[in-house]
């Protein structure tokens, strides 16, 4: 039982080393501006996006972005 538990302690640690530094629920760094004044919202929270999407902030307003897409490895 302590060999099975130290196993899966070891292979947790293993794949925590491998994650990105980043978050996996982190959305992505906006470099472009938009040059509307405030622009339309498609989303204002993650709740209002489907499964997989997350609510971020885009170049203009903010959208339901697939995680996906957005962190490839």
């Amino acid at each position: 039982m302590k060999t099975v538990a130290a196993l899966l302690l070891v292979g947790m640690l293993i794949l925590w080393a491998e994650l990105p530094t980043g978050s996996a629920w982190s959305c992505p760094h906006v470099r472009v501006t938009c040059a509307i004044p405030n622009p339309p919202n498609q989303c204002y929270t993650d709740r209002q996006c489907p499964r997989y999407k997350k609510c971020c902030q885009s170049s203009c307003g903010r959208k339901c972005i697939s995680l996906l897409l957005a962190f490839p490895v």
